[in-house]
């Protein structure tokens, strides 16, 4: 019921015919021979009355020329893998079972992907859709063109394997592999007619045949074979070395796109060959690693030079974009990511998905290269980072939404690779997080091709003590968006800077407030009252203990106790007050106040770092935002590195606007001078969403993150409904006693979101400009505003909310609305000018 003719009798007599759910691999020496075997296979095929289909991608001829009987679907390979693998998926789901194919020969995908990896990772994940389904399909490989490795994975998944051979015109067939068929001469070569099959079992013949041909063990898979071509180049003449830049660019950095267009510029041959001698695998090194080396590049590129002496060198490594097919392949996963991909499984099968991620093995070959990597850098602290391909890019940051996961790389060789291990696969895993999801889809992103790469590199820093960490780390922006003084000049750019590593400047840590610095006066501090300027500072720093192998963070005040080799007071000015009375209290140790003042006044830090954002501002001709390190020396000479840099998500000022003023029929809201982020804007507003101080305090713990469920399900029912949510401390928080714990998914609907300060309660906004807050709310067009409650020239009427009907009820269940307010704002609009630094919201009669 199930044998099928190959429409040749002879190798029906070989093989035992075909069986349905065969995938027939043939390897040939030209496509001509291919169709020799093919058109006999159609024509059996159309007399028994089976539908076929054509899958055409290859840029060689066709395979089947026009026929009526033959469904032609073309596929577009130059997509790439994902889009490629999946189009086939969904045409062989929709074709269904017992459907006969035809595919173009596999070797033209190398013309694509340049990799022989990629080409034996879709037959590994198609192979079996098509043998669920009892289907027969033919694929054709050109003899010699691929790996070992990469034949090895095809003979294993392929249920028949068949070598053709064209001698002078008389065709041999030698089946390598027949599944659940065996006969006394199955696999020793075969003269093959129309009719009939003569088995060579003489080895007078036999040899004769073969004698011929060469076995290639050591077969260099393609991408290297491309690379290795590119090297003879650098000795070529400028048309054939920028020709071969061009193709580099293409398989390491991506298509044509405004960062291909800047990696071209910039980039010369030798320093894409440099690159592809630091990548484990094959494939494109992703958005972040290319940001980081784009930016170098321009810096060193500077002809003034002004930055030569300031770079400290990075050695990174880069894990390609093939590598975390390949493990999804290899683990299994592949038809549950496809599954994934689908919208109704978008976020059933997420979880799972995940959950596979982080548990799968990688090749032993993979693993060599990762020991390498280790024995490469030693017993250094090293970060594993995400780079997928859309990341720090134009118009999508992806920032903070995968993960990046320190290393101590500390211990016996076998701990540190394990933690290495782990630390590539949580990456891997993070793809699937729930932020991540949503950001994806948000921004209409979920079809497109999103590969993780990896950035690992050296951390920066040195030990002191038993910590390991650099003297400051931090953000920087080319554009300040955020200013509190209308003197301040918005295009020379802000820093967002901390002590240690740099994960407190780029998140909004609870209790810790980075220094923000204005490259117009780096001098020029915040508002703050008068003897607040330790409570907002930094007083914790994040560090690697290499004693316990582990990430921490100690207290400012121990880590200024620890010898940095050069000057604390570049960083910190000590704490006489706090000083005092922890000697009184028999307590070890000064106290300091992390404020940076010395740094501005002694060294020309701020000014190099004003010179490096504008120069990577005008080169990309867009704005930009860095995460940077900075070491220093005892005669206070220091080295900037630069770790990460994409085009930084604005909007741009907009229109002056009219800013009514108040009177018996105009009623503030609030109003606040500066503290707000969003440009010149007038909203109407139509909604707005209340939680009110004290009654949210008075929840308890469980209480509290159910106040923040139920602001994400408003966000979901009022999304373009112009609303506008205010609430006490930090929108975002982890700890509900300093504001709402939401997800920002949970208010990405909302028009404009406000932190009202009460200092009472202890509760007060985070001036979060540069962290992957403030790029989540520039992206999402989100309007913010501080609302320092009780500081000079600061309003806030919460009467004029609460006098309104709470319509809460209308709009969803909830039992606490005595915490949730909603109102539908009647004749309400929100007012802000940059000139005048002024924010206004009015209730206009």
């Amino acid at each position: 019921m199930n044998a099928v003719s190959t429409g040749i009798n002879g190798l029906d007599q070989v093989i035992d015919k075909l069986r349905l759910g065969d995938n027939v691999v043939w390897q040939v020496d030209s496509l001509d021979d291919y169709r020799k075997i093919v058109n006999p296979y159609i024509e059996q095929a159309v007399k028994d009355n089976r539908r076929i289909i054509y899958i055409r991608f290859g840029t060689h001829e066709p395979i089947i020329l026009e026929n009526s009987n033959v469904i032609l679907i073309n596929v577009e390979a130059e997509k790439g893998f994902e889009y490629f693998a999946s189009t086939i998926h969904s045409i062989i789901e929709g074709e269904g079972k017992r459907a006969f194919y035809v595919f173009d020969c596999l070797t033209d995908l190398l013309k694509y992907w340049y990799s022989d990896l990629m080409i034996g990772n879709f037959f590994k994940v198609t192979c079996p859709f098509l043998y669920e389904l009892e289907t027969i399909a033919y694929f054709a490989l050109i003899r010699d063109s691929h790996t070992n490795d990469t034949i090895s994975r095809i003979r294993e998944t392929t249920q028949v394997l068949l070598d053709l051979y064209n001698i002078d015109g008389t065709y041999y067939v030698h089946p390598l592999k027949v599944y659940e068929r065996y006969s006394s001469n199955m696999f020793l070569p075969h003269l093959i007619t129309r009719k009939e099959a003569l088995c060579i079992s003489a080895s007078f013949d036999a040899s004769l045949i073969f004698s011929r041909f060469n076995l290639n063990s050591n077969k260099l898979d393609y991408w290297d074979v491309t690379f290795n071509d590119a090297y003879t180049k650098l000795s070529g003449s400028n048309e054939a070395q920028e020709k071969a830049k061009e193709l580099l660019i293409k398989l390491l950095i991506g298509r044509e796109s405004k960062m291909y267009d800047l990696c071209k510029k910039y980039f010369t041959l030798r320093d894409l060959l440099n690159i592809k001698g630091r990548e484990i695998g094959t494939g494109m090194i992703g958005g972040k690693s290319v940001g980081m080396l784009l930016a170098r590049k321009i810096l060193e590129s500077d002809k003034n030079k002004r930055f030569k002496s300031i770079m400290e060198i990075h050695d990174s490594f880069y894990l390609g974009t093939d590598v975390f097919y390949t493990y999804i392949v290899q683990n299994g996963c592949w038809s549950l990511r496809t599954k994934q991909k689908t919208e109704e499984g978008y976020y059933k099968y997420a979880p799972k998905l995940k959950e596979k991620l982080l548990n799968g093995t990688f090749s032993n070959e993979m693993k060599t290269q990762f020991m390498n990597v280790l024995e490469y850098f030693g017993q250094s602290p090293i970060i594993v980072r995400s780079s997928s391909l859309l990341e720090d890019n134009f118009g999508n940051a992806f920032a903070g939404k995968y993960d990046s996961v320190f290393c101590t790389n500390q211990g016996t060789p076998e701990e540190r690779y394990n933690a290495f291990e782990e630390a590539v696969k949580i990456v891997y895993a993070s793809t699937m997080n729930e932020d991540a999801l949503n950001y994806r889809k948000n921004r209409g992103l979920v079809d497109k091709d999103e590969q993780m790469a990896l950035l690992i590199q050296r951390v920066s820093g040195d030990k002191y003590g038993n910590y390991f960490f650099p003297h400051l780390a931090g953000v920087g922006n080319s554009s300040n968006l955020y200013v509190w003084d209308k003197n301040i000049d918005m295009n020379a750019g802000m820093l967002r800077l901390v002590v240690g590593l740099g994960t407190r400047a780029v998140d909004r840590i609870e209790g810790d407030y980075p220094r923000i610095v204005c490259l117009d006066d780096p001098k020029r501090v915040p508002l703050i009252s008068y003897g607040d300027e330790k409570k907002f500072s930094q007083h914790y720093m994040d560090c690697i203990n290499i004693e316990k192998n582990s990430f921490c963070k100690l207290t400012i005040d121990d880590g200024m106790s620890e010898d940095l080799r050069t000057s604390k007071d570049l960083f910190a000015q000590m704490d006489y007050e706090t000083s005092k009375r922890k000697r009184e209290l028999n307590l070890k140790g000064d106290a300091y106040i992390i404020n940076f003042k010395n740094l501005f006044n002694e060294t020309n830090f701020a000014e190099k770092m004003k010179e490096i954002l504008e120069l990577l501002r005008d080169t990309y001709d867009y704005p930009v935002d860095i995460e940077f390190t900075a070491n220093f020396k005892n005669d206070k000479i220091y080295k900037i590195n630069i770790l990460q840099c994409r085009p930084l998500q604005t909007r741009g000022l907009g229109k002056l606007v009219d800013i009514p003023k108040e009177s018996e029929e105009i009623k503030c809201l609030f109003k606040t001078h500066g503290n707000f982020m969003g440009g010149n804007v007038h909203y109407k507003v139509d909604y707005i969403v209340h939680i009110k101080a004290k009654e949210y305090l008075n929840l308890n713990e469980q209480e509290r993150f159910k106040i923040a469920r139920k602001v994400g399900e408003l966000n979901s029912v009022l999304k373009d409904r112009n609303a506008i949510l205010i609430g006490p401390g930090r929108w975002g928080t982890t700890i509900t006693s300093l504001g709402v714990p939401v997800h920002f998914t949970e208010l990405c609907n909302m028009l404009g979101i406000f932190e009202v300060a009460y200092k009472s309660e202890n509760l007060m906004p985070e001036l979060s400009y540069g962290s992957h807050f403030f790029q989540d709310l520039v992206e999402s067009g989100i309007f913010y505003g501080a609302i320092f409650n009780g500081n000079d020239n600061v309003k806030f009427n919460e009467d004029l909310i609460l006098e309104s009907e709470n319509i809460i009820g209308e709009l969803i269940e909830c039992d606490y609305d005595n915490v949730i307010h909603v109102i539908k704002a009647e004749n309400i609009e929100l007012f802000s000018d940059t000139v005048s630094q002024t924010m206004i919201c009015l209730k206009i009669k």
